[in-house]
């Protein structure tokens, strides 16, 4: 099952409730019995491509530093 998140607009918690996708837009309450709504949760993905592609390196320097003598 899915974990969303909740944020209350009275006291400002957020919270995380396990529910299925069905229930996701369902009312919920935060620890203090306020009302909360759902919101979207953020997240990062460090390093995700594609199957046998490749990245570009980036350098700090220019062409001809020698950090960059690799590239």
């Amino acid at each position: 099952m899915p974990i969303y998140e909740y944020r209350c607009d009275e006291c400002a918690s957020t919270f995380e409730l396990r529910r299925s996708p069905a229930d996701s837009q369902a009312p919920a309450t935060c620890a203090e019995g306020h009302r909360a709504r759902r919101v979207l949760s953020v997240f990062a993905t460090v390093g995700a491509t594609e199957p046998g592609a490749s990245r570009a390196p980036v350098a700090a320097c220019g062409p001809d530093c020698a950090c960059a003598a690799g590239f």
